[in-house]
């Protein structure tokens, strides 16, 4: 029964492929045949190099292709609109005729070309191609007049021997006008094809600025970083020019004011373009809407217009450029620089030395190098003393690597100081001199920042770095934003109880006559109590003072004395139990409405308390004697008597 089966499904199978090899490949070739039939033109219009439109009423208009790009050549000298050429080309590879018949049987019908608008065609399109012609040999298509009735058209064949009916699109994309035919735009190159700027003034300073993956660098006249976004918002600005106006044939404009010439070249993926600002007209108009309404000066500069040339085009033309954008050309050596002084990302920093004149330094450096959310700790050196470490605060520390990351140039100085300038400007002996780590091992590298303070001492500080003879001009704040203190890092959370952990008694005593002034249950502690016990199992400085512990401490312009001790049991559970653990703060009388110091003998340090911290500690100790809020009639003053008469 297998068998019987395998061998009808075998049969149908060579039925099959003996119905397509003989009928359905037969079909397909008749269809292809039909269709090629109905093209009107072939394979030469693969390779379309040159297009030539003429008529009795038609300006000669002439496009010549140059790689991928189209230019006109007739009647100016213009890059063309790739739109308006590529519809034409569409048009030619895919027209197709509704109907067709032989030039040679018009006569039996009584009929010529004339009665189609083709002894004399309104319009001639000739294009010369690549494909299977001899070199620039030219193919003609005639295009007579539109059918009466079906919106149709009467065209001739290149070899003349057929009149075609075809659709109206092909006349339609012909007689295009001039405007639509031609480029737009000045630049074609967009921002994400352009791989460099190049300008060149009138007095042959050139300005070179080169993309490097994903930044861009000055090569000429000097080696240094551009700023990125102004760069690529000047190409944009160049691409969006537009021609004011077109100059007459033989009226090209001469260079009336020699120092306001510019070159402009974009080079992008194997073309370059080349704007020549031959000479400044003047400036243009502002709109009523550009204007300032409230003391009617211009809210911003005009447009200033020039005559122009794009190189290697014989038209001259006319282009206005924003006012900003010919600052950015013409100063393009300081506009587009980056100004940003150092030049890296804020997770690649491994360490940071901070050094000041007659200061120890001080180095901030993470505990595991490279480690994502490595901790940071402060490593103090002084004299022959060893090093003194503490962990460091990671907001201090990403604070300070942000501020020197947008540490940004005011002005550029100087590119090539004299040692005389770097003296008087203070780099023989720099405020600051900040060095950055970045990686660890082989692929470890080092920038050095030096910060001046000129002699003159005019309230300016100066930036360089040490492997470079750029000297910027910047704000003088970045010098006590990087001064090498210590307290200013370390980190604000002293201590943190585990959450396994009680405090199960409080005490406050006043010092100043040695009374314990609260000593109560903790069974339903009131919202003070409750503040300052969760201030004690996470003890947290606003801002450090000093070091070390000692028994007086200077605070408002005077030594003071501790004036409260707060004295807290600790219950912490351990293997055997619970263990017991006094922890101890020692705090000074409240110095102004926000700050109050506290100090630990464990803990090593003397800081401020958070606002919180102190307000909870106020109730607890001042609550009795504090009068509250004054009463409403006892706060309203006194009516004027005078007033009061009238």
């Amino acid at each position: 029964m297998r068998t019987k089966v395998t061998l009808v499904l075998l049969f149908l199978n060579v039925a099959l492929f003996f119905f397509i090899f003989k009928f359905e490949r037969g079909w397909r070739t008749e269809q292809a045949s039909l269709e090629a039939r109905r093209r009107v033109l072939g394979a030469e219009t693969a390779d379309i190099r040159s297009l030539r439109i003429t008529g009795p009423e038609l300006t000669p208009i002439a496009l010549t292709r140059s790689g991928d790009n189209w230019s006109l050549t007739e009647p100016l000298e213009w890059p063309a609109n790739p739109h308006a050429v590529s519809r034409i080309i569409n048009e030619l590879q895919f027209l197709e005729h509704e109907t067709s018949f032989s030039v040679a049987d018009l006569a039996k019908n009584n009929q010529s070309l004339a009665d189609y608008g083709l002894d004399q065609p309104r319009l001639t399109l000739t294009f010369t191609t690549g494909a299977d012609r001899a070199e620039g040999e030219p193919i003609t298509l005639q295009i007579g007049d539109e059918t009466k009735v079906g919106n149709r058209l009467y065209i001739l064949s290149p070899d003349g021997e057929r009149v075609h009916v075809v659709g109206l699109s092909l006349a339609r994309s012909l007689n295009l006008p001039l405007s639509e035919l031609r480029a737009d735009s000045v630049f074609s190159i967009p921002v994400f094809e352009a791989r460099s700027l190049n300008l060149q003034n009138p007095a042959n300073l050139r300005v070179r600025i080169r993309r490097e993956g994903n930044r861009w660098v000055f090569e000429a006249p000097i080696i240094a970083r551009a700023n990125k976004a102004a760069v690529e918002l000047t190409i944009n600005a160049l691409n969006a020019l537009r021609v004011r106006s077109f100059t007459p044939a033989g009226a090209a404009p001469e260079n009336t004011s020699g120092n306001n010439g510019l070159r402009i070249t974009l080079e992008g993926n194997n073309r370059r373009e080349t704007l020549m600002l031959i000479s400044e007209i003047g400036t243009t108009a502002i709109a009523d809407s550009a204007t300032d309404t409230g003391d009617g000066t211009p809210a911003q500069k005009p447009d200033i217009e020039f005559n122009a040339m794009l190189e290697g085009k014989a038209t001259a033309f006319t282009v206005s450029l924003p006012a900003a954008l010919v600052d950015a050309l013409r100063n393009a050596q300081e506009v587009l620089r980056e100004a940003r002084i150092l030049d890296f990302e804020s997770g690649t920093v491994s360490s940071i030395t901070l050094a000041a004149p007659n200061q120890p330094d001080l180095t901030l450096q993470q505990f595991e190098t490279g480690t994502q959310g490595a901790g940071w700790q402060t490593v103090r050196r002084s004299g022959d003393q060893g090093p003194q470490t503490n962990p460091a605060e990671p907001r201090a520390v990403q604070a300070l690597i942000e501020q020197l990351r947008r540490l940004t140039a005011l002005r550029f100085v100087s590119d090539a100081p004299s040692d005389a300038d770097l003296e008087a400007w203070g780099f023989n002996r720099p405020e600051r001199e900040i060095t950055l780590n970045f990686g660890a091992g082989a692929n470890a590298t080092t920038t050095k920042l030096q910060i001046g303070l000129p002699t003159t001492r005019d309230g300016n500080a100066y930036a360089r770095l040490e492997n470079a003879r750029f000297v910027y001009l910047v704000d003088a704040s970045i010098i006590e934003q990087t001064t090498p203190d210590a307290l200013r890092y370390r980190q604000r959370v002293l201590r943190e109880l585990p959450e396994t952990a009680t405090i199960s008694a409080l005490r406050i005593t006043d010092l100043q006559n040695d009374q314990v002034i609260w000593n109560e249950s903790l069974d339903q502690p009131s919202a003070a109590v409750k503040t300052l016990l969760a201030g004690l199992r996470r003890i947290e400085a606003e801002r450090f003072v000093q070091d070390g512990f000692t028994d007086t401490v200077l605070a408002g312009g005077m030594d003071r004395h501790w004036r409260w001790r707060v004295d807290a049991t600790v219950l912490l559970p351990s293997g055997n139990g619970e263990q017991t653990e006094q922890l101890r703060l020692w705090l000074t009388d409240r110095v102004g409405g926000d700050q109050q110091l506290a100090g630990s003998q464990e803990l090593g340090a003397v800081f401020t308390v958070p606002q919180t911290f102190l307000d909870a500690l106020w109730q607890l100790t001042y609550g009795d004697k504090d009068p509250g809020p004054p009463d409403e009639a006892e706060a309203a003053p006194a009516p004027d008597p005078i007033d009061d008469q009238s």
